[in-house]
């Protein structure tokens, strides 16, 4: 079988072994833009828009043209406007293997190099929704304060040029000036971000902003715009050759850019959109009139398991989260971490099971069909994820342990190379400063700990710098594998 290219063309001869849509792509209709189009977007919102869409007809009208801000992903947009804004959605939980050809995208914009393309997009009336899925860094805040940093480069380049914004967040402040101006009513902007209350982050971030520009622009956002707060949760590794591959040698389909991710998927909305909004509780979404709860299980228990498994399984010489998990120790202290530590913070949760939750987020981590790498989650995840519960734990006097241990590994980690001389890629935005104060302080924490933009009040914490510091030194000073041996006789 000659492998096929994707496009509208092929629709209708596509291999039996993948799902095409159940509606016609050229209906679509632009009805929300997204910023910062990537894997985890196409493989979650655009995924739920596209089940709708099959469902509904009403749906059509809202498709989703998906944006690009940084030029290292004008790629994307290079590999999806040939095949019609098409892609592959291939979801994998062991052996089984689903693949399907989602639709739900009107169309993408370049704004790599100018803004100016996707604004103009933006100005159109039938836009009612502009979402984001920037990462943290997106939002140009300072670490410590989750505010604004108006110091920020790209934020110091959006003052002065404010009608040619670069970042994300200037996008929006300026899309609302010329909807006013205009006399336009305001999209809903909906943060899709794996930030605790993400809504008002990112309603923060854009007053903050607008003031800077015109106090007038900023009293109109405040009481004009809706800026509601979401929990999103699937894992979606980066998109591998091999992926590429597999499909074609699989199915037959050749798409320059498909999306794998596991069968897992969870969407809570808080249902404020006064311009209306697609019916994405008729695919599972859950609206709720608060997200909170929410969230704050899937950043305690998720992002913040996830970013200890993947920086002690990074220093152990695994690969991906599958394997570092197939490692008892490792999953002791994924364990020991949830039940001792982090899940003792949440609050009760309509209608979740906590102890069940727990139990299906270690079957997810050990799926071995996605390989999702520990590269990426220690690319993706913020610090805070085990900052936030350390410094809840420590207000109640309870223990941190694990929470040290996961701290430690980060701490070990971002010097840039492992115990046996491997080079470890760092790619956060203070990687240099970071290197740096790993280097001035090797077992000792304290010099880390002194980043206050990342730890705040936290290095002058006797509790916290011992913790770390324990395990820290036994890192260094003993290596991973006897500290993870000491681990999990802790977790025993």
């Amino acid at each position: 079988m000659t492998p096929m290219p994707l496009n509208r063309r092929a629709l209708a001869t596509l291999p039996p072994s993948v799902e095409g849509p159940r509606f016609d792509p050229s209906r679509v209709r632009a009805g929300i833009v997204h910023i910062g189009l990537g894997g985890f977007h196409r493989a979650h919102m655009a995924r739920y828009t596209h089940e709708l869409m099959e469902q509904q007809a009403a749906a059509l009208d809202w498709g989703i043209v998906g944006a690009v801000l940084m030029p290292n992903d004008r790629r994307m947009i290079e590999s999806l406007a040939p095949q019609d804004g098409l892609y592959t959605l291939v979801e994998r939980e062991g052996s089984v293997e689903r693949a399907r050809v989602i639709g739900s995208l009107a169309g993408v914009v370049d704004a790599t190099e100018s803004s100016e393309p996707l604004l103009a997009v933006l100005d159109d009336p039938a836009i009612r929704i502009v979402s984001l899925t920037v990462t943290e860094n997106g939002y140009c805040l300072n670490a410590a304060t989750k505010r604004l940093d108006p110091d920020h480069r790209l934020i110091r380049a959006d003052l002065a040029q404010p009608e040619r914004p670069r970042s994300a967040i200037g996008v929006v402040v300026e899309m609302l000036r010329r909807r006013r101006e205009k006399g336009l009513s305001p999209p809903t902007v909906l943060s899709c971000d794996n930030i605790q209350h993400n809504g008002d982050v990112l309603r923060q971030a854009v007053l903050a902003l607008s003031a800077l520009r015109d106090d007038d622009l900023r009293g109109w956002i405040e009481s004009a715009v809706s800026f509601p707060s979401t929990m999103v949760d699937r894992i979606t590794p980066v998109t591998a050759p091999a992926d590429i591959d597999g499909l074609a040698s699989r199915h037959g389909l050749i798409d320059r850019w498909p999306v794998v991710s596991e069968s897992f998927s969870q969407w809570v909305i808080e249902d404020r959109f006064p311009q209306g909004r697609p019916a994405w509780e008729a695919v599972g979404a859950q609206f709720v009139g608060d997200v909170a709860p929410y969230e704050f299980m899937k950043l305690r228990l998720l992002n913040g398991s996830h970013l200890a498994v993947s920086g002690l399984g990074q220093l152990a010489g695994h690969v991906t989260i599958d394997e570092s998990l197939a490692d008892g120790r490792i999953r002791a202290v994924m364990t020991a971490l949830m039940d001792r530590e982090t899940g003792p913070t949440l609050p009760v949760i309509p209608g979740v099971d906590i102890e069940a939750y727990k139990a299906r987020l270690v079957e997810r981590f050990a799926n071995a069909a996605i390989r999702d790498t520990v590269q990426r989650v220690n690319s993706d995840a913020p610090i805070n994820v085990l900052v936030d519960p350390i410094r809840d734990r420590l207000t109640t006097g309870g223990d941190i342990t694990f929470l040290a241990l996961a701290l430690a590994a980060w701490l070990r980690r971002v010097r840039g190379i492992d115990e046996r001389g491997a080079p470890l890629l760092v790619t956060h935005p203070l990687a240099a400063l970071l290197r740096e104060k790993a280097l001035e302080g090797d077992a000792d924490p304290r010099p880390l700990l002194s980043i206050g933009s990342l730890f705040g009040e936290l290095a002058d914490d006797p509790r916290l710098v011992a913790a770390v510091g324990h395990w820290l030194e036994s890192l260094y000073r003993e290596g991973i594998e006897a500290t993870l041996d000491e681990a999990a006789r802790r977790a025993g």
